[in-house]
């Protein structure tokens, strides 16, 4: 069977998170938020490399966060770019020739299962390209900010889908779609994005819930309740 490369764009600023640790290397049940996202993968046969785009001068501050997992051959670090999809970018220009496929991982979504890597690396290698999804659940509504804003327009949501990751592809389709994007990278912000602007076709698989980004303080308040509720009493 085919492996998959993993990319890690770990090069974010934690704005929104706050503090001065940035939230990659918060404690989750006793370990870095990063070493859970990472470790999801290394304990799959069918991943041969990890990459993880981040800033050189945090290089040392990550593996360090990966404790024991950072001597893994498997994984390896490259620069970081200015937005995200430069990292993910970089992160591709780093994967072995030998390697089909690749798959984008949120450094921050800790707590992925193997269920829902399973469903997604299956839907990619018949279709091409898949992510998981989960049904949006909020009206939605449409209006030109800053609020206070009048509402143009409440958009209709039953066909509307909120993205996860990891989002898997072949890698030479998303070395050609990087190559060929009409937009700006920073205006790039899901990496399936670049798949469907080079005009392939992407696969939606069931996500789930519990498959959270860490992105405030509340998230991981959050991620710490799943975890706990999933431990044997």
């Amino acid at each position: 069977m085919d492996s998959f490369a993993i990319l890690i764009p770990a090069a974010g600023k934690s704005v929104r998170f706050g503090g001065v640790r940035g939230k990659l290397l918060e404690p989750l049940a006793g370990e870095p938020v990063l070493r859970h996202s990472v470790r999801a993968f290394l304990s799959r046969t069918d991943v041969s490399a990890i990459i993880i785009a981040a800033p050189p001068d945090d290089v040392s501050i990550l593996q360090d966060a990966l404790g024991p997992l950072a001597s893994d051959s498997r994984i390896k670090f490259c620069r970081g770019g200015d937005n995200r999809a430069q990292s993910v970018r970089n992160a591709l220009w780093n994967v072995p020739t030998d390697i089909a496929w690749v798959a984008v991982h949120d450094a921050a979504r800790p707590l992925v299962s193997q269920q829902v890597i399973d469903r997604t690396f299956a839907a990619a290698r018949e279709h091409g390209a898949a992510v998981p999804a989960m049904p949006v659940a909020l009206t939605i509504k449409r209006a030109s900010g800053p609020l206070p804003a009048r509402v143009e327009q409440t958009v209709p949501r039953h066909s509307l889908w909120a993205m996860q990751t990891p989002q898997a592809m072949r890698r030479d389709a998303l070395r050609a779609a990087f190559e060929s994007c009409p937009l700006p990278l920073d205006q790039v912000t899901d990496d399936a994005q670049l798949i469907e602007l080079a005009g392939g076709d992407v696969w939606l698989v069931e996500g789930e819930e519990r498959n959270l980004k860490i992105t405030t303080p509340m998230d991981l308040h959050l991620a710490e309740l799943i975890l706990s509720d999933a431990r044997p009493a």
